[in-house]
């Protein structure tokens, strides 16, 4: 197969793009960048052209001239506190909305696949019980999680053959993560201070990739959840686990997220993700977080 696949320069892009690569598909990437920032190895064994998703001329020239079997969209905008900024709605709206309707609006004259990357905070966060893929019961708290739904709808409105996946606390080995602040906060500090009220699964971006791989060679379409296995778990017991595999002896503050009062976004209380979906299309989960972070680990090491 040939995909395209757009925000290569991230942590879910980078990594579904060296899955593609290793399976022997063809990869195209982009990013805005012109030229690919990435590791020599995959600039390398990857074509790659820039793209900015906003312009609409533009996602229509460069599919139309790379005429892919599917589109994997892993570019977003995901500072979701900046976000809130009032300079800064519009170009969310741009990024997060607009430009998956662009690819998408492409990707169905031109007949190919679409996977569109979600979030779980398209959802209220309340509540307890997992959210499951089909729920429709949406209620965005904040302008990146309205923007991320508004991607899905322009995707499931303009597709007929589509994917979306919602994930949930990502980490990777590009850019900022919650593993690699706590990590670097240790350095600083004996003491952090790490709410305990919001409940959800880390994503691996490395085995998401997998799984994000394995699901476009299907033609098994619909809305699913991702997330790593092993449970559900507040961010004080997943910075907990961090320090005791990273052998650090940082004590961890468990506090409530009135208490902690440092972000300008509403935070999901609730990220459960009902992940059954996955199993009852044959599709392989990932593996525990637990063993997930134990790999990711050592490659910072």
């Amino acid at each position: 197969m040939k995909i395209f696949v757009t925000g290569v320069a991230g942590q879910v892009g980078h990594d579904v793009m060296a899955e593609l690569l290793q399976r022997g598909h063809v990869g195209v990437g982009s990013d805005l960048l012109e030229r690919f920032s990435g590791d020599d190895e995959m600039a390398a064994a990857m074509s790659y052209c820039a793209m900015d998703i906003t312009d609409a001329q533009a996602v229509e020239r460069t599919l139309s001239e790379i005429q892919p079997d599917a589109v994997i969209h892993c570019a977003a905008w995901t500072a979701v506190d900046l976000a809130e900024d009032e300079d800064k709605r519009d170009k969310v709206d741009q990024i997060n909305a607009k430009g998956p309707e662009n690819i998408a609006r492409c990707c169905q004259r031109l007949g190919c696949k679409m996977m569109q990357i979600s979030t779980d905070y398209v959802f209220s966060g309340q509540g307890t019980e997992p959210w499951k893929p089909d729920c429709q019961d949406f209620a965005p708290l904040s302008v990146y999680a309205a923007s991320k739904l508004a991607g899905e709808q322009a995707v499931s409105r303009l597709m007929s053959r589509y994917f979306i996946v919602r994930i949930a606390w990502l980490f990777g080995s590009k850019g900022q993560n919650f593993v690699r602040t706590m990590l670097n906060l240790s350095k600083k500090y004996d003491s952090i201070r790490v709410v305990n009220d919001q409940i959800g699964t880390p994503t691996y971006s490395s085995d998401l990739a997998r799984l994000l791989v394995d699901m476009i060679e299907t033609d098994r379409y619909g809305y699913y959840h991702a997330s790593n296995e092993g449970g559900y778990i507040s961010w004080y017991d997943f910075a907990c686990e961090i320090f005791r595999q990273a052998g650090q002896p940082t004590k961890v503050i468990p506090v409530s997220t009135e208490e902690y009062g440092l972000s300008k976004a509403a935070r999901p209380f609730n990220s459960r993700l009902d992940k059954r979906k996955l199993t009852e299309n044959g599709f392989e989960p990932l593996p525990d977080w637990h063993d997930a972070l134990r790999r990711y680990l050592n490659t910072i090491e």
